[in-house]
């Protein structure tokens, strides 16, 4: 029996409450579980007190007994300092732009480009007339 320690839902519609429980990973998200390690009521601030309760010895005793964490509370027990926080991952392809945003962000850096040759140039052009001026009063 592989046995994993994860959040299960309560609460109303849009107000969430959340068990921390070691159950079975074959049980259903909401229906059996083993044992309630503790709770995590996401609508308090996050410097409430109430806001992530863990009972740390049944933690500690369901993590030697081989128990995984999901990754979200992988997260919150690597805060408390019982587990080892998890690598985050990164999604290339899914996070990646899209064709239409890609033509976007390229015609953006092209014009960002041009204004900064266009400036550069005035620039040159500036000075290049400062300093003529100063060459002309200095042949007289």
């Amino acid at each position: 029996m592989s046995v994993r320690i994860r959040l299960s839902r309560g609460g109303s519609k849009k107000r969430p409450f959340y068990k921390v429980v070691a159950a079975d990973q074959r049980a259903p998200r909401d229906g059996r579980f083993i044992e309630r390690l503790g709770s995590y009521n996401p609508m308090l601030p996050k410097d409430h007190a109430d806001r992530f309760t863990i009972n740390e010895e049944r933690v500690k005793y369901w993590l030697s007994q081989g128990a995984e964490p999901t990754e979200r509370l992988a997260k919150m027990l690597s805060s408390l300092g019982l587990v080892k926080a998890p690598a985050l991952r990164e999604q290339p392809k899914k996070s990646a732009p899209k064709a239409k945003a890609l033509e976007r962000i390229k015609e953006k850096e092209e014009k960002a480009r041009a204004a900064a040759e266009a400036a550069a140039q005035a620039k040159a052009e500036a000075e290049a007339a400062a300093a003529a001026p100063a060459e002309e009063s200095s042949a007289e």
